[in-house]
């Protein structure tokens, strides 16, 4: 058994796959397997993976033979995992040098808590690296290992798979698997959090998370697919259903919702303008279906929005937004 397994899901990366495999490989802790999972891409990437294994024992390739998404590509490499723990890798990204041998040395300070967060950093193709605006949540002190009760601020984080270590008969016995469509993350990764009875924290950049600009990243494209964060969220909510002892985080996690799903329509080039209103509608659908006793909207613009939205008021909401718009451009002026 490897204390690691890497979990990278392969699709249309040839660019960029060579250096994350290397970042993988390049560690300076060995004991770890790569399953790499080939998503039926339709590039040479099969072919590459292939290459790379007859090199190094390390890497097993699974050749998917239909193209599945992301996140059912992780749950075929999971399947077959034998690490002690677990870490996902987008293949467009790479792991940082030394990130495993810091991570064990965490894992084992901790003794092998159910998660490990690290951080992560953003590069761009003009060769800047812009660490995540999460680093102080790393700074803050606090007890080394703890549940969500003792660091809440966890969950206002990004909400990603690929920053932290899992220990995989944790997953195993919370049944964590990743879902079809868009947000994949979102219904592992709330359930993860709030169920691990002891986490840790590692302050040290883990991945580079890279900034396509040829429009490599499908959640800046603009899709009815965005649409998928509504059933995702319903799954995190099924998950609370199931586990009364967590009901006092509904209002939190409800909140987290309201914010994502406010970012969604909200960012450039992802609902198309046709499909804005009936965003608003599903939501308003969604919110108050979902909507906990003791909920408390946040102040200022934020809470304005959320509830605009969260009440299906697109018309308001686009007014309220393009006022905050002419004021930011008065006061460059």
């Amino acid at each position: 058994m490897s204390r690691f397994t890497v979990i990278v899901p392969v699709y249309q990366v040839r660019e960029y796959l060579t250096e994350c495999l290397e970042s993988v490989l390049a560690q300076s802790f060995g004991d770890f397997e790569l399953i790499a999972v080939d998503d039926r891409s339709p590039d040479d990437c099969g072919a590459i993976l292939d290459g790379a294994a007859r090199g190094d024992e390390r890497i097993r390739v699974l050749h998917l033979p239909e193209n599945v998404g992301l996140g059912r590509a992780r749950n075929a490499g999971l399947e077959v995992a034998t690490g002690e723990y677990v870490i996902f890798l987008d293949s467009d990204d790479t792991l940082t040098p030394g990130l495993l041998q810091a991570v064990d040395q965490r894992l084992r300070a901790g003794e092998d808590p159910d998660i490990l967060v690290y951080d992560y950093a953003r590069t761009y193709a003009d060769g800047r690296v812009v660490r995540a605006n999460s680093a102080p949540v790393f700074a803050r002190s606090g007890p080394a290992v703890f549940d969500l009760d003792q660091r809440p601020d966890l969950l206002e984080l990004l909400m990603v798979v690929w920053n932290k270590a899992y220990r995989r008969d944790f997953v195993a016995e919370q049944g964590l698997t990743f879902p079809a469509g868009y947000y994949e993350d979102t219904p592992w990764t709330f359930p993860a959090l709030l169920a691990a009875g002891r986490i840790t924290l590692l302050d040290q950049v883990g991945v580079h998370y890279r900034q396509r600009e040829e429009g490599g990243n499908i959640l800046a494209t603009a899709s009815r697919k965005h649409f998928d964060v509504f059933d995702q969220y319903d799954r995190v909510f099924a998950f609370l259903d199931s586990r009364p002892d967590l009901d006092r985080w509904r209002p939190v996690v409800y909140g987290r919702m309201l914010h994502h799903l406010n970012t969604v329509v909200s960012k450039p080039g992802r609902i198309p303008p046709g499909d804005r209103r009936e965003y608003f509608r599903r939501a308003a659908e969604h919110c108050a279906r979902l909507r906990p006793a003791g909920y408390r909207p946040p102040a200022g613009a934020d809470g304005v929005r959320t509830e605009l939205l969260s009440n299906g008021r697109y018309t308001t909401y686009q007014a309220v937004r393009a006022l905050a718009r002419t004021r930011r451009v008065l006061r460059r002026g």
